[in-house]
């Protein structure tokens, strides 16, 4: 397992155990979207604003996601679907552990949607992704989310049971929904034997996205943050994943920032 304790250190902040993640996957689903017109320049402003990682699909690895200056980790995501898709829950691997590392992935990750009509389909292709990880000494970050039909996604339940899919198969990390409340979530934290990262959500404002990730991630204790949109489309993208990391890694206060 040392391949991967090497390789999680590129993604995780070795004193604090906690990280910034920035997905940048969102156009393969939304197509050419604000935020991400420009990818160098989007990675950029993610690396100098202290970032601990980006996740990009295969293609975009060209696109630099280090330049000159502050190293990133690089995350590559190996599920994709689009949200022109009669069932925009449905995802399927395009990318595999092997080329992953052949483009320099320090980590890759895959998506999951319990409760979608293709569940068992996306947990059968993360079986087989976690056995390459396994074999390569690849870390894996499942993205796993309740989005089922009628399915609340933030309900306790179904967060935690989404975690613990992660777990039971094997991945490494598991990002998946805050469920609003930090004395729930904190349960379902304690109860995983795995990081646990939030995801960030729709666009809101500076001040109640950053008391988000504080009580997330101090007082429920979870890994850090793995956020997109509400990053990436900013006003000023380094300034705010500057403040983001400050929050995460120096615990400051949001109020102060």
């Amino acid at each position: 397992m040392i391949g991967k304790q090497i390789r999680m250190e590129r993604i995780m902040d070795r004193n604090t155990g906690k990280s910034v993640i920035i997905p940048m996957d969102h156009g393969m689903t939304l197509g050419q979207i604000d935020g991400l017109l420009n990818m160098s320049e989007t990675i950029g402003a993610v690396s100098d604003g202290g970032a601990n990682a980006i996740i990009l699909h295969k293609g975009l690895v060209k696109a630099g996601h280090r330049r000159h200056g502050r190293d990133i980790g690089l995350i590559i995501h190996l599920s994709t679907g689009t949200s022109m898709n009669p069932d925009p829950n449905d995802k399927v691997i395009t990318c595999t552990v092997e080329e992953a590392i052949s483009l320099g992935a320090d980590a890759v990750s895959i998506h999951i949607n319990l409760g979608a009509q293709q569940e068992s389909k996306m947990i059968e292709d993360a079986g087989i992704v976690v056995r390459d990880c396994n074999r390569w000494g690849i870390p894996l970050l499942a993205m796993v989310y309740p989005r089922g039909k009628g399915i609340n996604p933030t309900d306790p339940r179904h967060v935690g049971h989404a975690v613990r899919v992660a777990e039971e198969l094997g991945a490494d990390m598991v990002k998946t929904n805050y469920t609003g409340d930090v004395e729930n979530f904190k349960k379902i934290v304690e109860a995983s034997s795995i990081p646990v990262f939030i995801a960030g959500g729709e666009k809101a404002g500076d001040l109640e996205t950053l008391k988000i990730i504080s009580e997330a991630t101090h007082i429920a204790n979870c890994a850090g943050v793995c956020m997109g949109r509400n990053a990436f489309q900013r006003e000023d993208t380094a300034i705010f994943v500057d403040k983001v990391c400050k929050v995460v890694h120096g615990k400051a206060k949001p109020e102060d920032l």
